[in-house]
């Protein structure tokens, strides 16, 4: 079984006043070429599907444009869960017409998707609050999904249970796991966990969040959740909400960040970007391979001390956007800030 692993696509994100639109068609056209070469099974797409609760109307049909090709007329599953950007209530509201193209929307921890079975063989076959089993059109074996959207501390106790209010939220997700794992994971079929929460391996430093992410975990947000919450049935997990790709553990099942197509913030300046392919067959750990992305605008930051050092940078690198920083000690003068824009149309503010 083929699985690609995409997260964070933030559709409807600005850079400061500069618009990422048609980067995001870009980027949005190359994921979709990606499933078609690499003819996946299923696609993951791991929370904050857009960049608010309110999103522009373009970037609404970017994306159901984007995730009805993805579906391959109902050939390939598609499963798209909700962030901390997400409005839930906005990523399920369609669901009864996007589970006839098989794609599904999970916008809450507790939600339960309603069986379907499509002409093409794609079908849901057992379902739960916070899991699902597909049957896929090209495998003999079932996909089984764990998922659990964002939502704060207090929400995920009142979506998934816990009595005592002094409970960690880690031993509540875990329990609600692993509850859901014993009863439907054996290795007779593919195990996969899909959240956007903030994990971390016990005892490592904890990565940094980019600068619009911090919210989920210090105002009113979850607490960081440890791997070994999953469940040891689990063959993969799909995280969103880093965007930078990055392997949190592979010493059993991988955990994995996918993260974001597109660098939205000049702290994730000079990052490279991917999606993930997943193999993975029951009973043993998934394999990974991760796919370099080469749509967008990269972001690049540039420190020059004079103006001529700063427009011959600029001109080396005419494809990205730029953070300048000009280290002077005196103000640009009028013709000197013309120079520079001139020689640039992404210097950004």
């Amino acid at each position: 079984m083929k699985l690609l692993h995409t997260s964070d696509w933030h559709l409807g994100k600005h850079l400061n006043n500069y618009e990422r639109h048609r980067e995001q068609q870009a980027v949005m056209q190359e994921i979709c070429d990606i499933a078609d070469r690499e003819q996946v099974d299923a696609v993951i797409v791991a929370g904050d599907l857009f960049d608010g609760f309110n999103p522009p109307i373009e970037s609404v049909d970017l994306f159901y444009k984007t995730l009805k090709r993805l579906a391959n007329n109902g050939k390939r599953a598609v499963i798209a869960i909700a962030g901390n950007h997400d409005s839930p209530d906005r990523i399920e509201a369609p669901d009864p017409l996007a589970r006839e193209c098989g794609i599904l929307f999970v916008g809450y921890p507790h939600t339960a998707t309603a069986s379907f079975e499509l002409e093409t063989g794609l079908g849901v076959s057992q379902t739960d609050k916070g899991f699902v089993e597909l049957r896929l059109p090209d495998c003999q074996e079932p996909l089984r999904l764990l998922l659990t959207p964002y939502a704060n501390e207090l929400r995920l106790k009142t979506y998934l249970g816990g009595d005592d209010p002094e409970e960690a939220l880690r031993g509540v997700l875990h329990h609600h796991w692993t509850t859901l794992a014993n009863r439907y994971c054996d290795n007779k079929g593919v195990n996969v966990l899909v959240t956007h929460l903030f994990v971390a391996r016990q005892g490592d430093d904890l990565p940094e969040e980019p600068e619009d992410e911090r919210p989920i975990l210090h105002v009113g947000g979850a607490q960081v959740v440890y791997t070994d919450s999953i469940p040891l049935q689990i063959q993969y997990t799909a995280l969103g909400h880093l965007h930078r790709m990055h392997v949190v553990d592979a010493t059993q099942g991988p955990v994995v960040y996918a993260g974001s197509p597109l660098s939205y913030s000049f702290s994730e300046a000079h990052q490279q970007k991917f999606v993930v392919l997943v193999d993975v067959q029951p009973g043993k750990p998934a394999t990974t391979t991760p796919i370099e992305l080469t749509q967008g605008r990269p972001l690049l930051r540039m420190r020059a001390t004079t103006v001529d050092e700063a427009v011959d940078w600029l001109q080396q690198h005419p494809n990205s956007l730029v953070e300048l920083t000009m280290a002077t000690d005196t103000y640009l003068k009028a013709e000197e800030r013309k120079r520079l824009y001139a020689a640039h149309d992404g210097i950004v503010m």
